[in-house]
């Protein structure tokens, strides 16, 4: 009974700059982890960031110092800023975030749609 909604994906050309947000709705008593992932085709989905309740921000190594994740709780949205763009960034970007939902113990996991980031001359 939630979803993830992201958005700003598209094409850039090297060393370019995307933000993408993924807003969560539905009945929420909170989020717990939220986080990006991405996959490009002929390859497994990987974790580029995390991001806690707490703020406390996790990177794959081959984003750090590149892209900056970021929360905001009231808006229930996440953000990547993604900076310095090489095409091997390009993929399917796809937010999931860790929910505690009303009369339910516990915690359960939700993915967004997906959002194109291509980056190429």
């Amino acid at each position: 009974q939630v979803q993830l909604v992201e958005s700003g994906g598209g094409s850039v050309q090297p060393g370019g700059s995307l933000r993408l947000s993924c807003a969560a709705s539905g009945r929420i008593l909170s989020i717990r982890t939220m986080g990006w992932y991405r996959q490009a085709p002929g390859k497994q989905r990987e974790l580029v960031a995390s991001i806690t309740s707490g703020s406390s921000a996790n990177y794959e190594d081959s984003v750090k110092g590149r892209f900056t994740i970021s929360r905001d709780n009231a808006k229930n949205t996440v953000y990547l800023q993604m900076n310095s763009l090489k095409p091997e960034d390009t993929a399917v970007y796809y937010c999931n975030a860790e929910f505690e939902l009303p009369f339910r113990t516990g915690t359960s996991f939700y993915w967004g749609q997906g959002t194109q980031v291509t980056v190429s001359s």
